[in-house]
């Protein structure tokens, strides 16, 4: 029963639009917090926000890359997660506007 509960709970956190957006968007590549508050055009602080619960969630792993944080998809043990993604339209060509990282914008 304890499962199901986790389930509803991480399916509850992927009924709102700026997370399933950011799964979406992970799905293609490791993101930092600047790269999808821009390509949400959200703040900084509001991706943040949403990528905590995620983390929270276990729906997403962070990276330190020098003093950014990168964000990736974790649901490879969530097949129900993964078809909820695959069944989406894709973000792979949005995703692939951002050329730059955190590290080059920043000059880190």
């Amino acid at each position: 029963m304890e499962q199901i509960y986790t389930v509803a709970d991480q399916l509850k956190l992927l009924g709102d639009k700026t997370r399933l957006t950011m799964m979406v968007m992970l799905k293609e590549r490791a993101l930092c917090v600047c790269d999808l508050a821009d390509l949400l055009e959200t703040s900084q602080p509001n991706a943040s926000q949403h990528l905590r619960k995620l983390k929270a969630a276990g729906l997403v792993n962070e990276a330190r890359r020098g003093q950014w944080i990168y964000y990736s998809l974790h649901v490879d043990d969530k097949p129900y997660i993964r078809v909820i993604l695959d069944g989406l339209p894709s973000l792979k060509e949005k995703v692939e506007l951002i050329k730059e990282d955190c590290n080059s914008l920043f000059g880190g």
